[in-house]
């Protein structure tokens, strides 16, 4: 019986289960560390039993290994004024640390 968690990171919420590779906003994290998380919600797969925290679950936790780190594919930004001649151009890559998920507890 597999669990699904949801953690929080990066003001950002993601769903996940054992194996799962996410990209996550950067850490300063090595490769090859292990991290923990403390879970807001620890269910079961087939949706059978779930704990919700306040606001997160006690007991509970998500253990996961960083991969590596890397930048994400460049977006363009434009900025646009029209009849006054005014535009400019410029490119984002986003900085992204990459973890696989080995363990849920809850």
């Amino acid at each position: 019986m597999a669990q699904i968690a949801v953690i929080e990171t990066g003001s950002k919420q993601y769903i996940v289960k054992p194996g799962d590779v996410i990209r996550i906003e950067k850490l300063e994290a090595k490769e090859g560390e292990k991290l923990n998380f403390e879970p807001l919600l620890v269910a079961d797969e087939d949706d059978k039993e779930a704990k919700v925290g306040t606001p997160t679950v006690a007991g509970a936790s998500v253990s996961a290994v960083v991969l590596g780190e890397g930048r994400g594919r460049r977006i363009e930004v434009v900025k646009y004024k029209p009849k006054v001649r005014y535009h400019k151009a410029a490119g984002h890559r986003q900085h992204f640390t990459e973890i696989r998920i080995e363990e849920v507890k809850g």
